[in-house]
């Protein structure tokens, strides 16, 4: 049972990195109308939501629900990284919502903090799987 849960949060992690780097995309797919864009950067961060709790979830049901998995730092970091991801697309859209309609200099700027921001989480999630590679294959503690 547990082997078939942490299945399902690897598979999870897969699916939400190929969803991370295709919205490192978007906003050159939504270049020209910044309300079409806006409605793009809701639509991203309630799936990328979505996505990071059902990961959350998946990875926590078998360390406190059935107690097969041990409490360690390397879930304390998936943890740090789950709450650093969710700040950052929170703020992401929260920025891209009050962003005025008009201001062309100001959507150029959201856009490309929109493909910072995207990369930075790639990365994150990318560090961490890369960890726990390392981990399963016992390279690291």
């Amino acid at each position: 049972m547990i082997g078939e849960m942490l299945i399902t949060h690897n598979l999870l992690v897969k699916i939400f990195l190929g969803f991370l780097v295709i919205g490192i995309f978007l906003p050159y797919i939504y270049t020209k109308d910044m309300r079409v864009f806006k409605k793009m950067s809701f639509i991203y961060t309630m799936v990328f939501q979505a996505l990071t709790t059902m990961i959350l979830f998946s990875g926590m049901i078998p360390l406190f629900a059935v107690g097969g998995v041990n409490f360690s730092i390397f879930i304390v970091m998936m943890i740090v990284i789950w709450a650093i991801m969710m700040y950052l697309e929170i703020k992401k859209h929260k920025n891209i919502k009050v962003a005025p309609m008009q201001d062309d200099r100001k959507f150029a700027f959201l856009k490309s903090k929109f493909v910072k921001i995207s990369i930075i989480q790639v990365l994150l999630v990318t560090f961490m799987v890369i960890i726990m590679i390392l981990k399963s294959k016992g390279i690291i503690g």
